[in-house]
Parts: structure tokens; C-alpha cells; sequence
């Protein structure tokens, strides 16, 4: 009993200070891609906005983070080639990495890049369902972690832009800005509806190149159920239906998520709410 104590007590210090958002991959699976910062097909934002971002969200997330427990840290790799992103707790270091090879791919905007940046902070804070595994319990799952980030990061990033002037300047499809105008009576809250889901559009671009696969749209959600809650990347579709449902989920963003209750802060179907859920494929809600 001793030994296996001693067993459990060491594998628990070294998970705790190494292990990433869930032991094997970040924002994207694993691959290969490398679009360096000398490359002269490279797409995407410039330095200037890639450190305008983190500095923006940081300002945000920094003190919040703090009465959390944590300290954030961001690693701004601009001059990695890396076309991903992700999430690491150090002892009370909570690390987010940051690569300027995703920054460059052709398809990120600078509200995607926003995007990834509130997935990585929301392994850490985005609350319920967390990743499966005794050692791993920090980290919102995959799926949690992109509805976090247009159900309340975004929201806190955008507040106080002018939203109106920069979805001017977007090609927003009607569903789109259909559906925002029917959940939001605030002008404001209508077009950061439609700025979060234009930046999940983005990222869905990213995800649908590197799979060689068609766009996922807003009016052809994935229609697959799962059996229980799946803690993995989503496909490319369903991540396009997270990002557009937490878009339009109406709870306040400053209403906080719990990080062992899935329903606390989010639109449920136990609270009555029929629109802004989590979508059924990657998410079985309790009880159900």
C-alpha cells in the first residue's frame, strides 16, 4: 500500500506541472503543418494584431484568472511556424501558447485568432464538462472550451468595440444575421452575436482546409447524437454549431460558468431554454 501510494503520489506531481489542455493535442489535432514567418503565401493577420489580441485578452483574463488561483501566462510564439494552440497548467503558471504559424494561415482573421485564444483560456476556466481522466481534471473538454469562448470570451473582448462599423465591413450570411436580430433587441448585443459567429467561421475555414473538406455552414448542423459526452476535438461542422449556439445563447456574460456543474451560466435545456445549447454532437446533457 505504501508503494502504490508512492506510485500515485509521484505520477500526480508530474501530471500536475506537464500536463496540456488533454495530454496529447491543442487546439487542432496533431499535424504537421508549418507556415513560417519568412513565407510568401502566408495569409492571416500581422504581428501587430497578434499581439494586440493576447495584450487585449490578457488585460481581460489576467485578474480574473487571479482570484482563481492562477497566474496566466502566455507564450507568443510568432516566430513559430506551428499551426495550432495550447493549454498547460505549471503548478499555479496557467499557460496558454500562442503560434504564429496559425496566425498566419490563410483562413484566421483577426476575431479567429481572438477565438482560439478564448478556447485556450476556457481549458482553464470555461467550466463543465471537464476532460475525462483522474489526472486531468483542470481542463475543460474540447467542446466546452469552444462554447466558452463565444458564450462569454468574445462577449468581454468585443464589448466595447464598435461592432456595428466592423461587421459592415464582413460578408455575414443571412442565417446568420437572421437569427442574431431575433435573440437580440440590444443593437449592440445583436452585432457581437453576429461578430462571434463570423470568427467561428474563420476557424471553421481552418479546420475544413487542413481536412480537405467543404465549409461548414450555419444551416446544416451536424445531426449526429452522441451517446455520451465526447471530451475529443468535434468534427469541423460541429464546431461551427458550438461557436453559433454559444453565440446565441442570451445569458449574461458575466454570469459565471461552474466548473463542476455543466448548467450553471449557460443556455440549458433543464432551465427551459430552447435555443443556444450545447449541440448533441458532442454533448449528452445530464440527466437526458
Amino acid at each position: 500500500m505504501k508503494y502504490l501510494a508512492l506510485v500515485l503520489s509521484l505520477a500526480f506531481a508530474t501530471t500536475a506541472f506537464t500536463c496540456t489542455e488533454d495530454g496529447r493535442e491543442g487546439f487542432l489535432p496533431e499535424n504537421d503543418m508549418y507556415i513560417s514567418v519568412d513565407d510568401k503565401n502566408a495569409g492571416g493577420i500581422t504581428q501587430e494584431q497578434f499581439n494586440s489580441v493576447i495584450d487585449r485578452l490578457v488585460a481581460i483574463y489576467e485578474p480574473i484568472i487571479s482570484q482563481m488561483g492562477g497566474r496566466l501566462s502566455v507564450s507568443r510564439g510568432w516566430d513559430n511556424g506551428t499551426v495550432n494552440a495550447s493549454a498547460q497548467r505549471l503548478g499555479s503558471t496557467w499557460v496558454v501558447n500562442m503560434f504564429g504559424g496559425l496566425a498566419r494561415h490563410q483562413t484566421i482573421t483577426e476575431d479567429g485568432f481572438a477565438l482560439v485564444m478564448c478556447h485556450e483560456i476556457g481549458h482553464h476556466i470555461g467550466g463543465a464538462p471537464k476532460i475525462g481522466g483522474f489526472f486531468n481534471r483542470w481542463a475543460s473538454n474540447e467542446g466546452q472550451s469552444d462554447y466558452f469562448a463565444t458564450l462569454k470570451c468574445l462577449r468581454k473582448l468585443f464589448l466595447n468595440d464598435d461592432n456595428a462599423a466592423i461587421i459592415a465591413g464582413m460578408d455575414v450570411p443571412e442565417v446568420l444575421a437572421r437569427t442574431c436580430a431575433a435573440t437580440y433587441a440590444d443593437e449592440n448585443d445583436k452585432n457581437i452575436c453576429i461578430r462571434n459567429g463570423m470568427a467561428g467561421v474563420s476557424v471553421s475555414n481552418l479546420f475544413a482546409s487542413m481536412r480537405n473538406q467543404a465549409p461548414a455552414q450555419f444551416d446544416t448542423p451536424d445531426r449526429n447524437v452522441v451517446g455520451r459526452t465526447d471530451d475529443s476535438h468535434p468534427a469541423h461542422q460541429c464546431r461551427l454549431d458550438t461557436y453559433y449556439q454559444g453565440a446565441l445563447c442570451d445569458k449574461s456574460f458575466n454570469e459565471d460558468v461552474s466548473q463542476s456543474n455543466e448548467v450553471a451560466g449557460t443556455c440549458h435545456g433543464s432551465l427551459g431554454d430552447t435555443k443556444g445549447l450545447r449541440p448533441l454532437c458532442w454533448f449528452k446533457p445530464a440527466g437526458r
